[in-house]
């Protein structure tokens, strides 16, 4: 196959399915907005100076049980963390950073959902549709050498429907961009607002220094149990 047969062939490749592909991207990216949109709404319901003056209150009483169950019962990545922190308080300040870690790696997920397919589109919706131009293109040309009489309007909309691609690839690409930006900043502050109250407990943790795990009623302590072992052997 020479040079030309392969440009030949190139040109009768049908390109349409360039442009359904890009509206069914532009589908699907403005249903994870709307998604994401509602999420993220919801998620600022729960005020940041709220779950800073019930964290405080629950320090200040001890009550950690209770506490982590009041964070439980809010919607938001502060107070779930803060819940799983509460219950390890306790055991220690390095039982309750481990817990906390481990729910707010669980939360990012979460609030990182469908972002990735954003970035995607906003990447590669600008590629897509200049690719969908440039064969556009070679096919108009082709029809304007390999003529001997070509109709210059079949060849001029074939331009257009050429440049029409790129036009509808950045339509895409657009909206995708500031969405996954404006998301991505609001994960941002969230998980930075939950870092804070975090140390707020940790420091608070620390402070006190739990490190020991509250025995059983009637159990006794450890020390205790060696003692009574050691009086029955002798």
């Amino acid at each position: 196959m020479n040079l030309n047969e392969a440009f030949e062939k190139l040109a009768l490749i049908d390109m349409s399915w360039v442009v359904w592909v890009l509206v069914l991207m532009s589908m699907f990216s403005v249903a994870i907005m709307i998604e994401r949109a509602v999420f993220f709404i919801r998620v600022a319901r729960t005020r940041h100076v709220d779950v800073l003056e019930r964290l405080e209150k629950t320090l200040a009483s001890r009550d950690y049980a209770r506490g982590a169950e009041e964070m439980a019962q809010q919607r938001g990545t502060a107070p779930a963390v803060l819940a799983a922190g509460l219950r390890q308080v306790p055991y220690g300040p390095g039982a309750a950073e481990e817990a906390m870690l481990g729910v707010l790696v669980r939360e990012k997920l979460g609030l990182e959902r469908f972002l990735t397919f954003l970035g995607t589109v906003s990447n590669n919706a600008p590629f897509l549709g200049l690719f969908g131009t440039v064969t556009g293109l070679i096919k108009s040309f082709y029809e304007l050498g390999y003529t001997n009489t070509p109709d210059m309007k079949s060849v001029m909309f074939g331009v257009t429907e050429a440049l029409t691609t790129t036009a509808l690839g950045l339509i895409v690409a657009i909206p995708a961009v500031m969405a996954n930006n404006a998301f991505r900043r609001s994960i941002k502050g969230i998980l930075t607002r939950t870092e804070e109250l975090s140390r707020v407990l940790l420091t608070h943790a620390r402070r006190n220094d739990f490190v020991a795990i509250p025995a059983p009623a009637g159990a006794g302590t450890p020390d205790a149990g060696v003692e009574a072992k050691k009086e029955k052997k002798s």
